[in-house]
């Protein structure tokens, strides 16, 4: 058990509802930030006990952020936890905000799990977050059930959006780059961590990937023959053929 939710199982302050399987993904992707002067943004106060958390979780050099649509969490600000009050699929909101807390480091979308609100916010503010950063969507299961605008494999889903994410992750390889570019997107994620219901997205500076080698070749060279097609593309990276 770790420190998240040792403090979730003992809280008896303000109310947190969290799926139990979240802590050990929170602690894997936020460990690296407790103890540093960080900005961390959650969309979705609620009862604002999970803000509380995240508080005593990343160390007295936070800065704690919650956004919520309810005009009432605004009570729920204190020391070191400022609220916005606002809908976070208004666009102009969340430039606003995001211009307001200035750097971001860690943002937890865990607000009102519809398809256009994930979407909104995460073409708002993904690009917002610090280049070392990290993005994480919760409660995606929304996705799946189509009163949050979702189902499988429809399109709006925000599911089959981030799949798309995927390829823009390893554009550099695209041969056709008229049907596959590098982007933004493709220059600052790191990586793409798939959980039941999360999506978490690490952020860091990524230049065009270089490959080497090393050591003396062994064995003479080789092309198996369903690759004799590719056998020039090979030749010339030289991975054998």
């Amino acid at each position: 058990m770790n420190e998240l939710e040792s403090y979730f199982r003992a809280n008896t302050g303000r109310l947190i509802h969290k799926w139990e399987h979240y802590f050990e993904i929170y602690d894997r992707h936020f460990a690296r930030f407790r103890g540093r002067e960080v900005n961390v943004l959650e969309i979705g106060v609620y009862q604002g006990g999970s803000l509380q958390m995240w508080k005593h979780y990343f160390g007295p050099k936070a800065r704690i952020f919650g956004m919520d649509i309810n005009p009432a969490c605004s009570t729920l600000a204190e020391e070191r936890i400022k609220i916005y009050i606002g809908d976070q699929s208004d666009r102009s909101f969340l430039r606003t905000t995001a211009q307001d807390i200035g750097r971001i480091d860690v943002l937890i979308d865990d607000g009102g799990h519809e398809m256009n609100q994930l979407t909104t916010t995460f073409e708002e503010l993904f690009p917002r977050v610090d280049a070392n950063g990290v993005y994480l969507a919760e409660d995606l299961h929304t996705c799946y059930w189509p009163a949050y605008g979702g189902g499988f494999l429809k399109p709006a889903s925000f599911i089959e959006y981030s799949k798309r994410l995927i390829d823009q992750l390893n554009a550099w390889h695209a041969q056709k780059k008229s049907a596959l570019h590098v982007d933004d997107f493709t220059r600052s994620a790191h990586s793409m961590h798939y959980y039941d219901s999360i999506l978490a997205i690490e952020k860091r500076p990524i230049s065009e990937p270089s490959h080497s080698q090393t050591g003396e070749a062994q064995l003479p060279a080789f092309t198996p023959p369903e690759r004799k097609r590719t056998r020039s593309w090979f030749r010339k990276v030289g991975w054998g053929g």
